[in-house]
């Protein structure tokens, strides 16, 4: 069966197979009688158009579909914005990190700025490579949770107009902005919680030991420890902990040891996932308690629910974005460190008592 096709559908089919050239303001200018200066200035906003002329080439850029290169524009703009920044994370994936970004995305939506996001997957050489693509394309600023543990090579960025606020982790061998949880502080209430619920057989199990924030907690809890007149049992810390995988292995070993802990103060949201991973697959988990640092989704739903030391990562999000919009607009006051206090959340899983009790 042959089937016709009129000569208009034909011509509508090529039309659409046809790459479209993207309008320039040449065009623009050309389609609203003006010069190529005169759309600049209307693109850019600048007051001193006339009505008609930017009623023209207001009509002129709707009718062509014109979309100006915001970047090349940001070039000709007195002050060189290019409203955007670049936010530099552990792992965009991380509960953690997804919260920030929203708490940062929505500050910079009231500046009419746009947040470019990337993971440095705790690879120095990744977070080299993302703020060097940062600054090629000419952000306005930069919030990074750093992987590299020195952080000099950002001086040039800093003196050549590109702020930098420091998040989750402080700046090594830069002076710089930084927002940061009170880890160590809350790694102490944790363990306290523990140990005032009747347990002296604690252990720890933390993240990457290069990272300042697994040190931070890791303090916290050995502080506690002190206060309370408890030994650190041999075997009873574990770090280099950065997934669920690892954590659950490291605990697995730990109850198999002569002398299994009590209970767990896990450091980080990704290992208390896989410590009661570990807890659950063998029945422990109504058992052994346990007080995680970071919240986690479906934390308070588990069996026990989970007690958790929380960060207000919104309020740090929040913080670290308001102060590099400061820095963008020309604050040139002292560096400083700004501490979000963390939160004790009990739920069930810290409070369950040691056998006897």
């Amino acid at each position: 069966m042959q089937v016709s096709v009129s000569q208009s559908e034909r011509d509508r089919r090529a039309a659409a197979a046809e790459p479209v050239r993207r309008a320039t303001m040449r065009d623009v200018a050309a389609l609203a009688g003006v010069s190529i200066k005169t759309v600049s200035r209307v693109i850019n906003g600048v007051s001193t158009v006339s009505d008609d002329l930017r009623d023209r080439v207001t009509r002129a850029i709707a009718q062509l579909d014109f979309q100006p290169n915001l970047a090349a524009s940001s070039l000709r703009r007195t002050d060189g914005a290019t409203r955007q920044i670049a936010l530099l994370l552990e792992d965009v994936a991380n509960p953690f990190s997804a919260t920030l970004s929203r708490a940062v995305e929505n500050v910079a939506r009231e500046h009419g700025t746009l947040v470019f996001t990337g993971s440095l997957d705790e690879e120095p050489q990744r977070e080299l490579e993302l703020v060097r693509a940062a600054t090629l394309h000419r952000v306005d600023g930069i919030i990074i949770a750093p992987a590299a543990q020195d952080h000099g090579y950002l001086h040039r960025e800093i003196r050549t107009g590109t702020p930098v606020v420091f998040v989750d982790r402080p700046p090594r061998g830069l002076v710089a902005d930084s927002v940061l949880a009170t880890n160590a502080e809350g790694a102490r209430e944790a363990v306290l919680h523990l140990a005032d619920h009747g347990h002296t057989e604690i252990a720890f199990l933390g993240d990457e030991t290069s990272i300042a924030t697994a040190g931070e907690r890791l303090a916290g809890y050995r502080r506690a420890l002190a206060e309370r007149g408890l030994p650190e049992r041999p075997g009873r810390v574990a770090m280099d902990l950065p997934d669920p995988e690892t954590a659950a292995r490291a605990l697995a070993a730990m109850l198999d040891s002569d002398h299994p802990p009590q209970a767990l103060f896990t450091a980080q949201n990704l290992v208390t996932i896989g410590a009661i991973q570990t807890l659950q697959e063998r029945g422990l988990h109504q058992d052994v308690a346990v007080v995680g640092f970071d919240d986690f989704p479906m934390a308070d739903l588990l069996v026990p629910r989970v007690s958790v030391v929380a960060q207000d990562v919104m309020r740090i999000g929040t913080l670290a974005v308001q102060r590099l919009f400061k820095r963008i607009a020309g604050d040139d006051g002292p560096c400083r460190e700004e501490r979000v206090p963390t939160t004790l959340i009990p739920r069930g899983s810290g409070e369950i008592p040691p056998p006897g009790r």
